[in-house]
């Protein structure tokens, strides 16, 4: 799933290439994508793009005081191209969702928004105020901006695990999973740590983690083409998604704990004192 890294990236490019291009057109492949009804989406149609940005994980862009605000959810994803197809999309056809022509169609640039798979997450809105979706209204304070003291003021009664309180966007907005594991393997702490029972040497050190994972992550992610950022991510990741490989802080095997429908990753040696955590759906497979 992209996060605050990709989607600011996502942004950047967008801030650079888009702005000041006008929407020529905008084809819808896929009704569900859309989930507002007015204004409606052809009143993007013939407005100049004045501005891209980010709202946790949501993508904005701004045209004209009209803005089309993007959740990628899992698989989708922003795919831009100098020279876009005139010819309309079949809908329901392949993995597009919408497409923004920003030039005449056929002559000039422009991004698709496509989602991968069966599961479809993938969400637009075309709202006059970024904050009448109902997601950016909900988000907590912005992981990159927190302070220390706003964290600790975050997590103050949280009884909900470490993993868990990271990635609520209501309590701190842009981190997901991939990026809820770098930051807690970074800090040394437990996923399974309960939010609100930090000590402050252990939140001095996961808001020192927070902040350091998330810029290095942006400053690696910005200036990389949309075609590349997932391989950027990949290749900046220490645990997440690297079961059975090396820990490259300490050697030992990163271990994985699973669910119905993720998963996270850990290293025991640095974050648990070498104790394995619970993996109830590995346990029910082996019995």
């Amino acid at each position: 799933m992209p996060e605050l890294p990709e989607v600011e990236a996502l942004a950047h490019h967008l801030r650079e290439h888009a702005v000041g291009r006008v929407v020529h057109r905008v084809d819808v492949a896929s009704s569900q994508v859309l989930k507002t009804f007015t204004p409606p989406w052809t009143d993007l149609q013939g407005r100049e793009v004045t501005g891209a940005g980010r709202f946790g994980k949501h993508l904005d862009l701004d045209c004209g005081g009209l803005h089309l605000v993007v959740h990628l959810a899992r698989a989708g994803w922003l795919r831009w191209s100098e020279n876009l197809s005139a010819a309309p999309p079949r809908p329901g056809r392949g993995p597009l969702a919408l497409r923004v022509h920003l030039g005449p169609p056929g002559r000039g640039p422009g991004f698709d928004l496509t989602e991968a798979g069966t599961r479809k997450g993938l969400a637009a809105w075309v709202v006059d105020d970024p904050r009448d979706v109902p997601g950016v209204a909900r988000l907590g304070p912005d992981a990159l901006s927190v302070t220390r003291t706003q964290l600790e003021d975050l997590f103050a009664g949280r009884t909900e695990r470490l993993k868990t309180a990271l990635t609520d966007q209501t309590v701190l907005a842009g981190v997901g999973n991939a990026y809820s594991d770098e930051i807690m393997h970074t800090a040394r702490l437990s996923p399974y740590a309960t939010a609100g029972r930090l000590s402050g040497e252990a939140l001095d050190r996961l808001h020192e983690a927070l902040v350091g994972v998330l810029t290095d992550a942006v400053a690696r992610s910005v200036g990389q083409g949309a075609a590349t950022l997932k391989g950027e991510k990949r290749s900046g990741l220490r645990v997440h998604a690297r079961t059975g490989l090396p820990c490259p802080v300490c050697g030992d095997a990163v271990r994985e704990v699973s669910f119905a429908d993720r998963a996270f990753q850990y290293c025991p040696t640095c974050q648990t004192g070498g104790k394995p955590l619970a993996d109830r759906r590995m346990s029910r497979l082996l019995k």
